[in-house]
């Protein structure tokens, strides 16, 4: 009965699970035809990547897009930039050489001045006394003189008759000593009398000369650009001679006094041309020229830079004392010359490799040229260049031709400014 129940396990196992089971069966039926699909999909996705790949491939070698810029005729400069500061060409200092209270101001800022105008004046009224006590001493002075004079002339008179009795031997020798002794004394004090005259005179010139100093006036014509005093305030010109005015010379002429730095400093020379600008007036370009180069160095933080002087007409006032100016003083220029940009100089064709590029000359670079829609190597001697340009001496390029500077190709671009595309 056990076997039996086990053969028939056997042979019903299969009916079994196809009964209890139907939904896994049908399942695994239809794996197959998933697995078709799925191969499928995968199939026509690589193909379509391939298709694309191949596309863009064909498109990137035939549609490039060149940058290109016309080569031009014009200047080429090669310039130094500094900042410096503007500044009158010469501004006069007005001190005091007296102490005292300012009395009265009579001078500005802008006040426009001419040459020993008042500007101010200290309180007088200690000097004027000291002017008035040596006056009396130098009168005093020679009132004594005209004393001696007078006892000058009796002991003249004396010694002559002393004399004349001598001869007679009506007096005695000692007797006509003695007067020929004081007509002498009487002579050196009117010696004595002069000197102290003299000595009292140039007592009072010195009282004057200080009365004089309480009025500041200015030396030069000019305009006041600094006031650093007010009426009322006690000047003291014991030690240091306080600074009471700025006076400029002259403001149709200013200067600017740039720091440029060693590295810069040997193109430098005088009567280089200059341009600068200013902030309040960012748009207007200034011209000037170097007056001077100033041997002396200045060394800030182990940075040793030298000062360098432009000169520059200012006839608008439009420059004002004390202004930053961004300046560029033109070392070396060219004008008039065939020039390409400097970008030009620096491109080569993407899809050529370094070394597919044809090898210029000695002594010349390379740029290349759209020349019916295609891009054409030329080699050129280039001269001077600055920051934007480069000089043209010869080679097979003129103005109104278009070189490359940059290209795209397949949505990628080589780097570079584009002003211009052109299709090729």
């Amino acid at each position: 009965m056990s076997e039996q129940v086990h053969s028939m396990s056997a042979q019903d196992a299969t009916p079994a699970e196809v009964v209890v089971f139907p939904a896994v069966a049908a399942k695994k039926a239809r794996r197959p035809w998933a697995r078709r699909g799925l191969v499928a999909t995968v199939i026509v996705l690589v193909v379509l990547a391939a298709g694309g790949a191949i596309y863009w491939a064909m498109s990137s070698g035939t549609n490039v897009r060149y940058t290109t810029i016309p080569v031009t005729h014009g200047p080429v400069a090669r310039t130094v930039t500094a900042t410096g500061t503007v500044n009158p060409v010469l501004t006069i200092i007005v001190g005091t050489y007296v102490s005292g209270v300012i009395q009265q101001l009579f001078c500005d800022y802008n006040t426009q001045v001419k040459k020993d105008q008042i500007c101010a004046k200290i309180d007088p009224r200690p000097y004027q006394t000291i002017v008035d006590q040596d006056k009396a001493t130098l009168a005093i002075a020679k009132a004594q003189l005209e004393k001696d004079n007078a006892n000058l002339a009796y002991a003249k008179l004396n010694n002559d008759r002393n004399l004349r009795l001598a001869e007679t031997n009506a007096v005695s020798k000692d007797t006509s000593d003695n007067a020929k002794n004081l007509y002498d004394q009487a002579q050196a004090q009117i010696e004595f009398d002069k000197a102290t005259i003299d000595q009292r005179q140039a007592e009072l010139d010195a009282a004057q000369i200080n009365l004089d100093y309480t009025n500041i006036t200015s030396p030069v014509d000019g305009t006041v650009v600094s006031r650093n005093v007010t009426m009322g305030q006690t000047v003291a010109a014991s030690f240091q001679t306080p600074t009471l005015f700025l006076i400029a010379t002259d403001l149709t002429t200013m200067e600017v006094d740039t720091n440029v730095s060693e590295s810069d400093i040997g193109g430098v020379k005088e009567g280089n041309k200059t341009t600068f600008t200013v902030d309040a007036f960012p748009k207007r370009i200034f011209a000037g020229r170097v007056s001077q180069v100033r041997q002396s160095p200045q060394a800030v933080q182990n940075v040793v830079t030298y000062d360098v002087v432009v000169s520059v007409e200012n006839s608008d006032l439009s420059l004002k004392p004390g202004m930053t100016a961004a300046t560029a003083i033109v070392t070396e220029s060219r004008e008039d010359v065939t020039r390409v940009p400097n970008q030009a100089l620096r491109y080569r064709p993407g899809n050529l490799s370094a070394a597919q590029l044809p090898k210029p000359a000695d002594g010349q670079a390379r740029i290349w040229v759209l020349r019916a829609g295609q891009p054409a190597a030329v080699s050129v001697v280039v001269g001077l260049d600055d920051d934007s340009y480069t000089e043209i001496v010869s080679g097979d390029v003129k103005a109104g031709d278009e070189v490359i500077t940059g290209e795209q190709a397949g949505g990628t671009a080589s780097p570079s400014h584009p002003t211009a595309l052109r299709l090729g």
